[in-house]
């Protein structure tokens, strides 16, 4: 038994420095690092059934081909006009029997958000949290003699923070800049009066917070509440959330964890551009969109998109997560059930489009925004009981808000020093 652990000790050691090396090979990406987006790489095809997810797979040409083959076969019967139309007015409709059908038991909590999206917390809670990660795998490991490589995740993603905040920040009126950035926000006379304006505003949920997230989509909370479990002892921190399906709303609210202290859940429909937030605009330090996109028109996503970009703060970021083109997903629809192109109607009536990330990228561009990260994940999941393989794509994504105020300063400077 010694000889057994010994041998499955080295195997573990020989694939983790493997995915350190991002060596080229047919079961493992060598186009992004390991982390973030997971760590458990396919090197030995005979053990795709140990696990019931592999992460950064690269596809071959063939299945690249196949998948394509598929998603247009699927396409070729159109849904018709009328009922286009009829999934488009009641759309509200369809995802309120939705959640009274399933409630909160559809979906799994998000417990992953924090080792991908890292920016959803206050950079101090964001240190805190990774050392009791620390803490916590030192015990696992002197405990089990195990690996685990979520601290490692978690480090990655901050790396992507830090590389837009230059290693440290602090906060000016609620707004989170690195220092030097800071030091020329309060030298700013036009930066002092936009933090007057926000005294003169009238009271609003979260008006006292300096930290403040939303979320689109919320559904039944399956990220709202993992969120409050680490917020509630965050204080300045309050979470927004949102959806347009009001029994989605009413199981939020109706929670044992929900409390109006820390979080505000409110009926909203991103797509009505008149219709107002509860809070005023540029006050967001992170905007949460995790599988919302994709139920929204796609005639509709650029104006939601612009939108959300005017809550958000300088320097504050979107953080999306949704299905990928070709996931398999997309591929299992049958004819009949395609709105548009790569826009497709479920059995139950909500709607789904799956993206590239260049469809993505040119969203968040045209909205102002700037990429911090934009990616491509492959994942293979298997079903260990039935032996059934399935390719799923999803798209990730971080897009930031400049610092505007910053670079009006710089214009500024530079017309004076023509004068």
């Amino acid at each position: 038994m010694g000889s057994l652990n010994k041998m499955n000790f080295i195997t573990r050691l020989s694939a983790l420095c493997l995915r350190k090396s991002k060596m080229q090979q047919r079961h493992q990406s060598s186009r992004r690092p390991a982390v973030p987006l997971g760590s458990r790489i396919l090197t030995d095809p005979s053990k795709v059934f140990e696990h019931n997810m592999w992460d950064h797979m690269q596809w071959s040409q063939d299945e690249e081909e196949n998948a394509k083959e598929k998603a247009a076969e699927n396409s070729l019967v159109k849904v018709q006009w009328e009922d286009q139309d009829t999934y488009e007015r009641e759309a509200s409709k369809y995802w309120n029997e939705f959640y009274k059908t399933h409630k909160n038991n559809f979906f799994k909590d998000r417990n992953w958000l924090f080792l991908e999206f890292p920016e959803i917390l206050p950079e101090k809670k964001r240190e805190e949290l990774k050392t009791e990660e620390r803490s916590s795998e030192h015990t696992k490991i002197n405990s089990a003699n195990s690996f685990s490589h979520k601290n490692e995740m978690f480090e990655e993603g901050e790396k992507y923070w830090k590389k837009n905040y230059g290693g440290g920040s602090t906060s000016v009126r609620g707004y989170v800049f690195n220092k030097n950035q800071a030091k020329s926000l309060t030298d700013n006379p036009q930066a002092k009066n936009c933090g007057e304006e926000f005294g003169r505003l009238e009271s609003f949920p979260g008006s006292d917070a300096t930290y403040r997230i939303l979320e689109v989509g919320c559904g039944a909370g399956n990220s709202v509440f993992p969120i409050l479990k680490v917020l509630c002892n965050t204080p300045g921190t309050f979470l927004y959330c949102c959806d347009f399906a009001s029994g989605a709303v009413e199981l939020v609210k109706s929670h044992s964890s929900y409390n109006s202290a820390w979080c505000s859940a409110f009926v909203h429909d991103v797509c009505d551009d008149a219709l107002p937030y509860p809070f005023p605009d540029e006050i967001l330090d992170v905007i949460l969109l995790v599988f919302v996109l994709s139920t929204i028109h796609p005639d509709r996503m650029q104006r939601v998109v612009n939108r959300l970009a005017k809550l958000l703060k300088p320097g504050g970021m979107v953080l999306f997560r949704d299905y990928g083109r070709y996931d398999t997903a997309q591929l299992r629809f049958k004819k009949g059930h395609c709105l548009s192109e790569n826009f497709y109607v479920r059995g139950d009536g909500t709607r789904v489009y799956f993206f590239t990330k260049d469809e993505v990228w040119n969203m968040f561009n045209l909205a102002g925004l700037t990429e911090v990260q934009n990616l491509v994940d492959r994942r293979l999941q298997v079903n260990r009981k039935k032996k059934v393989k399935m390719q799923r794509v999803w798209i990730q994504s971080k897009f930031q808000k400049p610092l505007l105020l910053l670079n009006n300063r710089e214009e500024t400077t530079e017309r004076h020093s023509f004068r």
